[in-house]
């Protein structure tokens, strides 16, 4: 986990925070990864469910990691892709702050 972590960093200060990444690795790895994101205790992650060949996305914040997608099979990768750049003139701690909590409700994550 720290070296996910670690390696989620580097990408996040070379390329922003949209840069997308790719990790593959067996199952019991993958879940331990998952139950770090959501805060479970390591002694529950066979709970979670991590199928050959699966996709599980999980964004990191300054504030915490949110799990986006968990043993997808369906193919349609589209909504991970980061969103077209704006021109805006933001503070990169100001946007890393706004864009680290998931909204009130719910509901907008379909393209994050």
């Amino acid at each position: 986990v720290a070296a996910v972590r670690a390696w989620d960093a580097r990408i996040t200060a070379e390329h922003g925070p949209e840069a997308v990444w790719l990790a593959c690795s067996h199952g019991d790895v993958i879940k331990a990864i998952v139950a770090d994101a959501l805060g479970v205790h390591l002694d529950l992650f066979q709970r979670i469910v991590a199928d050959p060949a699966s996709v599980t996305a999980i964004r990191y914040t300054t504030l915490r990691p949110f799990l986006l997608r968990l043993n997808d099979t369906g193919g349609d990768l589209a909504a991970l892709a980061p969103p077209p750049r704006k021109r805006r003139r933001a503070t990169r701690a100001a946007t890393s702050a706004a864009d680290s909590d998931a909204p009130v409700g719910g509901g907008a994550g379909a393209g994050r």
